[in-house]
């Protein structure tokens, strides 16, 4: 798993060998077949090591700080930028479905505790839905930050200034008065 975290981290390629990790781990090509039947097991593992690495990082950052669901999706864009490859296995449902993992034993706890969060903080009618326009919109800019485009479509953006305005956003009162479509 180790070999496995790593390789992806220098690499940036989701689509990272079992011989590569094997011969990383200095163990026979054949090896990791013995824990993971499938290339998708063994990649849906280690994006369930992201998952969980994000997850402790989003904990703390919500325990040490008065502004916590600003803080926590910060801490969400800085995750993607400082891990982009990780970042983007743990999304790659194409990659990984019929892996045998459950991803969404790790990913829906998370969102659940999004909605807490929320619910404990932001005084909003409907936590859920104020907890998924916030995944998306913080979702988004982390895609964005981490490759590069967000910088390239707005130079000079200010990204943490950005993610609040998402979260404000997504917390204001459904009473703010109406919005448009367009």
């Amino acid at each position: 798993m180790t070999a496995g975290v790593e390789l992806l981290e220098e690499s940036g390629d989701p689509n990272i060998g079992l011989r590569e990790i094997a011969r990383r781990a200095g163990v026979s090509h054949g090896a990791p077949r013995r824990w993971f039947p499938t290339h998708r097991s063994l990649l849906a593992a280690i994006a369930d090591v992201g998952l969980r690495d994000l997850a402790g990082e989003l904990a703390a950052t919500a325990e040490r700080s008065d502004h916590a669901v600003t803080e926590v999706a910060r801490t969400y864009v800085d995750f993607a930028v400082r891990r982009p490859a990780m970042f983007t296995l743990m999304f790659r449902h194409d990659l990984l479905e019929g892996a045998g993992a459950e991803l969404r034993n790790v990913s829906r706890p998370l969102f659940r505790w999004l909605v807490t969060l929320i619910e404990n903080g932001a005084g909003v009618d409907d936590a859920d839905a104020s907890a998924a326009t916030l995944w998306v919109g913080v979702h988004g800019i982390a895609v964005l930050a981490s490759t590069g485009s967000l910088g390239l479509a707005i130079p000079g953006v200010d990204t943490d200034e950005l993610v609040g305005q998402v979260v404000d956003r997504a917390l204001s009162p459904a009473d703010a008065g109406p919005r448009t479509r367009r």
